[in-house]
């Protein structure tokens, strides 16, 4: 159960951010915003490297693989996965209908880091801690609350009626728990990508 919650944080966090439309008249207040993000970004900046990036290099070594290999592969596809995703966001930022649809993939790979770091507290024998995990997922949550309220807002703005525009905002972050769930079984079946995947992740935060 308590891995089911760790699971769910971040699509929590979007729901909280999508029922904004409900209470708010214009829009989030942007230095609460501004403030959110900045507490996200801390806490998933140290989560990249002790929940995902360390662990990785410790496992490349008992795997007695050779140990930065597996970290600076996967740490670099993890950059290059998002940077095409943030060339995606710009591209279509200034369209209001691909905006859920762009922030819908922008959620995926954080739905991994998420399920690579629960995969790592199951399987690596201890080599990241449940708080490591819940900062992470945490962090991820306090990041989608703004990005829940955006979707919903701008789809209220453009005259749409509030429950759709709460339930857009809602779907936009059902892919994390998703690829969550993906991400830790796939892990479990192929146990030895593990190094490669959580250094993918943190690259990818």
């Amino acid at each position: 159960m308590i891995y089911i919650l760790l699971g769910l944080y971040p699509f929590i966090g979007t729901t909280i951010g999508s029922m904004f439309v409900f209470f708010l008249k214009d829009k989030l207040n942007e230095k609460v915003e501004k403030i959110m993000l900045g507490l996200a970004s801390g806490v998933m900046l140290s989560a990249s490297f002790f929940s995902l990036l360390l662990p990785s290099i410790d496992l490349s070594e008992q795997l007695k693989e050779f140990r930065f290999f597996p970290s600076c592969f996967g740490f670099g596809v993890g950059i290059i996965i998002f940077v095409l995703i943030d060339k995606l966001i710009c591209k279509y930022q200034k369209n209001n209908f691909m905006m859920p649809l762009v922030v819908t993939l922008h959620n995926i790979p954080e739905g991994m880091a998420v399920g690579v770091s629960i995969a790592s507290l199951l399987f690596s024998n201890n080599l990241i801690t449940y708080t490591s995990v819940l900062a992470l997922s945490f962090g991820i949550a306090i990041q989608n609350i703004p990005e829940g309220a955006i979707i919903s807002m701008t789809l209220k703005s453009q005259g749409k009626n509030k429950f759709y525009a709460f339930l857009v905002g809602v779907a936009s972050g059902i892919v994390e728990p998703l690829s969550t769930l993906f991400t830790i079984i796939f892990t479990k079946v192929v146990s030895f990508i593990l190094p490669y995947t959580l250094a993918l992740a943190s690259g990818a935060m």
